[in-house]
């Protein structure tokens, strides 16, 4: 049974999709006096893939005045040849709605697929590792990132500056020298429902944080997460441990086996489309 997922882009956002590509007609299609005969489009997975994105496509196609049908849904995983997607429309609404939709499901699955590579390669690492998704995506995506990290069964790390506590370096060198503990204690007392989390360097800043909610380490090598969870731990703090920077699918299970619970990514932003296959039959 087909469980389509919600749409992360609403019809205006849509419509300025399409609007992108046809700004002014399709001028191949009215040239050749094709546009009025009856067609039919069928989107296939050419690669293996978590499919995302298929939820907007069918959308588009219907936007243009198809009537669509889907045959899959966000976050399932689909093997070669599988139909995804297809519309029945006169041709000038198929090829209207043609390429856009097809490059958004293959620019989804991109993501979805490669960052599930990586949540599956934590969980070898450890069963309760989690991977998040940074906010580093392409500007003007971040709905669809966040689509195609719910797919892949990861998380977004942030969805924007508005909704978490991160303090990074670059906002410690403005508190002249606070003690760390009365800063988190601020925090506490200004957010009481957020955790809060500190990015780190080296352990012994780690240590000076170590009253935090989570500590992200910047750029540790596996060897060093697995220092620096002992000697938090040892110290009494039960700050969750966050790696974050270079993490991928060739080390994540590294990363979680050494003591990160949480993984912190931007390689999924990164990863090449999914290739979507497109057939075109003519209509009766």
């Amino acid at each position: 049974m087909i469980r389509p997922q919600p749409l992360a882009l609403d019809d205006h956002r849509l419509q300025q999709l399409l609007a992108e590509d046809v700004p002014y007609g399709d001028l191949t299609t009215e040239a050749l006096e094709i546009d009025a005969r009856p067609g039919q489009i069928r989107l296939f997975a050419r690669d293996p893939m978590v499919v995302c994105g298929i939820e907007e496509a069918a959308r588009m196609f219907e936007l243009c005045g198809a009537r669509a049908t889907l045959h899959a849904a966000s976050g399932q995983q689909a093997a070669p040849e599988t139909l995804l997607l297809e519309a029945s429309a006169e041709a000038g609404i198929l090829h209207r709605a043609w390429k856009s939709a097809q490059t958004l499901v293959e620019w989804c699955s991109g993501v979805a697929s490669r960052a599930a590579e990586i949540q599956e390669a934590a969980r070898r690492g450890h069963p309760e590792a989690l991977v998040a998704i940074t906010r580093k995506n392409v500007p003007g995506t971040r709905r669809l990132a966040v689509k195609a990290a719910r797919a892949a069964g990861a998380a977004m790390h942030r969805t924007g500056l508005s909704e978490t506590l991160l303090v990074f370096a670059e906002h410690r060198l403005f508190l002249d020298e606070e003690d760390p503990a009365a800063a988190i204690a601020r925090l506490r007392r200004r957010c009481p429902e957020k955790r809060v989390v500190v990015e780190v360097e080296d352990v012994a800043e780690a240590l000076v944080w170590a009253a935090a909610d989570v500590i992200q380490l910047e750029k540790f090598s596996p060897a060093a997460v697995a220092e620096t969870a002992a000697a938090l731990a040892a110290a009494g703090s039960t700050a969750l441990v966050a790696a974050a920077g270079g993490v991928n699918a060739a080390n994540a299970e590294d990363y979680a086996r050494a003591g990160a619970r949480l993984l912190v990514t931007s390689a999924p932003h990164l990863a090449p489309p999914r290739d979507v296959q497109v057939r075109f039959a003519r209509g009766v």
